[in-house]
C-alpha cells in the first residue's frame, strides 16, 4: 500500500515563497531533473497530489505532459476544476477533487499502489498534517533567508504533530531532511 510523503523545499527562515509568491532562489540545479535525488523522488513516488495554487503555477497546464517531472496520475485538489482538463497522456493524468484532501490522498494511494504518494504545495502539506494522513515529512532546506512570504508551517493546528528524524544529507547547496511523521492529529 502507498506511503504518503509531505512537504517541500523551504527557506532557513521558513518561507515557500518570497513576498511577491516567487521560488526561483529556493531551487538548485543539484537537485532537478537528471540528479541523483530527484531521480531517487521520481522512482518512488507513483501519484501527486496537489493545490489548485500550486497547480496553477505552470501559466500553461499542459505543460505538465512530457515535462513534470512526476510523470504520474496528479490529484488536484479544487473548489473549482478548470472548464477544459489540461492535457495528458498515458502516465499523467489529471483527476481535480473538489470533496477535499482526504479523499484527494485516497484517490491518489489508489493510483499509487506500491509507490508513495507526493503531496505537495504549502495548503496541501499543512491539510495532509491536520488530517493525520501524512506517513512522512521531507523538508528540503534552502540556504537563503527570505525575510517574509508564505510561511509552510504557519497553522497552530499542527503543535501536537510529532516527528522523528529518518534521514539527512547534503543534495547540493540544500539540507534535505526526511521526518516519520509519529502522532498524526
Amino acid at each position: 500500500m502507498a506511503t504518503v510523503h509531505t512537504g517541500m523545499t523551504m527557506s532557513l527562515d521558513g518561507f515557500v515563497a518570497d513576498r511577491r509568491g516567487g521560488t526561483a532562489r529556493l531551487s538548485d540545479p543539484a537537485a532537478s531533473n537528471g540528479s541523483e535525488y530527484m531521480d531517487e523522488l521520481i522512482r518512488e513516488t507513483g501519484a501527486v497530489v496537489l493545490g489548485r495554487r500550486t497547480f496553477a503555477m505552470a501559466e500553461d497546464p499542459d505543460w505538465y505532459a512530457g515535462n513534470y517531472e512526476f510523470q504520474v496520475p496528479i490529484f488536484v485538489v479544487t473548489h473549482t476544476p478548470p472548464p477544459v482538463v489540461p492535457k495528458h497522456d498515458e502516465n499523467l493524468t489529471f483527476t481535480f477533487v473538489t470533496d477535499g484532501i482526504t479523499s484527494a490522498v485516497a484517490q491518489a494511494k489508489a493510483a499509487a499502489g506500491e509507490r508513495a504518494v507526493k503531496a505537495i504545495g504549502a495548503s496541501v502539506v499543512r491539510q495532509v498534517l491536520r488530517a493525520g494522513l501524512a506517513d512522512e515529512l521531507h523538508v528540503d532546506v534552502a540556504p537563503v533567508l527570505l525575510g517574509a512570504g508564505l510561511r509552510l508551517f504557519d497553522d497552530p493546528d499542527l503543535e501536537d504533530v510529532t516527528l522523528e528524524k529518518i534521514d539527512a544529507r547534503d543534495v547540493g547547496r540544500f539540507t534535505a531532511l526526511r521526518f516519520r511523521v509519529r502522532n498524526p492529529l
